[in-house]
C-alpha cells in the first residue's frame, strides 16, 4: 500500500524497528590521528548519523576508551552535543567486543542489524564487526563516517570486513534506508536531517 514502510524486525534492509546505531571511540584523541578522510567531513557525516539515529529512535550504544585510566577524554563535543542522554561505555579494550559491558549494551539492544561506527577502521570498527559476524549479527560499516590513519589502513580494513560479511553504507544511504518512502509518517525527520546537513556540506566545499 503506498505510503506505508514495512516495519517488520526481519525486514531484510535497515528499518528503525530492526537496527541498532553502535558509534566506538569518537574521542579527540582519535578524531585528531584520521588521515583517511577530512575531520569536518567524517564530523559532519557521524553528526547526521547520530541526529537519524535520535530522529528514529533507534537504540544507541556510544562507547569511549581510557576515559577512566586518564589517558583519553570522552566523546567529541559536536556528537556528544547529538546525543545528549546516551551514557557512555568506557573500555581498556581494543577491541570493543571483548569487554563485557560493551557487549552488554548491544546485546540489550535486541537488534541483530548494527549500524557500526568508530575510530580507527582498522582497529576499533573491524575488530568487532568480525567478532559480531561470527555471532550472526548483520553488520553495516558507514563508510564516510569512519576514518584510518591513512586511506591504505581504511580501505584494507573495509576490504577485510566486506570480504567477512559486512555491508557498508554511507550516511545518505543509511538515513534514506531508514526512511524508505516519502509517504510514510514521520517524513519530516528524514528531511530534518537532510535540511541540516547539505548545507553545511555545502559549507565544507566552499572552504576546500
Amino acid at each position: 500500500m503506498a505510503g506505508v514502510t514495512p516495519k517488520r524486525a526481519d525486514d531484510h534492509l535497515l528499518t528503525p524497528d530492526n537496527a541498532a546505531l553502535v558509534l566506538i571511540d569518537y574521542q579527540p584523541e582519535q578524531v585528531g590521528t584520521v588521515r583517511s578522510i577530512g575531520h569536518d567531513e567524517m564530523m559532519l557525516n557521524i553528526t547526521a548519523v547520530a541526529r537519524a539515529a535520535r530522529a528514529y529512535e533507534l537504540p544507541v550504544v556510544l562507547s569511549t576508551v581510557g576515559v577512566e585510566l586518564g589517558v583519553n577524554t570522552g566523546t567529541i563535543a559536536e556528537l556528544r552535543d547529538a546525543l545528549p542522554d546516551t551514557e557512555e561505555v568506557d573500555r581498556t579494550t581494543l577491541n570493543s567486543w571483548e569487554d563485557a559491558d560493551f557487549r552488554a549494551a548491544v546485546e540489550a539492544t535486541g537488534r541483530k542489524k548494527i549500524i557500526m561506527t568508530g575510530l580507527w577502521t582498522e582497529v576499533c570498527v573491524a575488530f568487532p564487526t568480525l567478532d559480531l559476524l561470527r555471532e550472526g549479527y548483520d553488520v553495516y560499516p558507514v563508510e564516510d563516517a569512519i576514518g584510518g590513519i591513512s586511506r591504505s589502513a581504511h580501505e584494507q580494513a573495509m576490504v577485510r570486513m566486506t570480504n567477512a560479511g559486512a555491508q557498508p553504507v554511507t550516511a545518505t544511504s543509511l538515513v534514506a534506508e531508514l526512511q524508505r518512502d516519502w509517504g510514510r509518517p514521520g517524513a519530516d525527520k528524514l528531511r530534518s536531517v537532510l535540511r541540516w546537513y547539505f548545507p553545511k556540506l555545502d559549507e565544507l566545499g566552499t572552504a576546500r
